[in-house]
């Protein structure tokens, strides 16, 4: 199996990580309210966002495979993560899909909150993490 990333240590609490297909690099820095500057997410704020983009993703997915992906141009996610404290951890997550104009049937729209709730991540989040998902349509 081969590496798919690679994280270097900036300091002042900084990280570069470089996803080795693409070569993409994203910077991390501790939030403000944990010794950091919050220049960059955090994190937990990628764990947080990491949610929202794969419902997202695993939403287009399922309408390509339909031939029906143009229909989610324009749609947006919202992420809220609330901390919790003592351990210090992700406590909760609040997610909104609001969606572009659309013509979903209540069908569509039940398979595609399906789609959403049970994205990779949502899977492999700790049970103790909730997740407040809310779908506008």
């Amino acid at each position: 199996m081969s590496v798919t990333s690679k994280i270097v240590y900036e300091g002042e609490l900084r990280t570069r990580m470089v996803h080795l297909q693409s070569g993409t690099a994203v910077i991390t820095d501790a939030p403000t309210d944990n010794h950091g500057k919050g220049e960059a997410f955090s994190p937990t704020d990628l764990v947080a966002t990491a949610l929202g983009s794969c419902m997202i993703s695993l939403i287009g997915i399922k309408l390509k495979l339909q031939g029906r992906d143009n229909e989610l141009v324009g749609t947006e996610v919202e992420i809220r993560k609330v901390m919790y404290s003592e351990p210090r951890r992700i406590g909760e997550v609040y997610i909104t899909l609001r969606f572009a104009p659309n013509h979903f049937s209540d069908k569509d729209k039940v398979m595609l909150e399906n789609v959403a709730r049970t994205c990779p991540v949502a899977l492999s989040l700790h049970p103790d993490i909730t997740q407040h998902i809310t779908f506008i349509w």
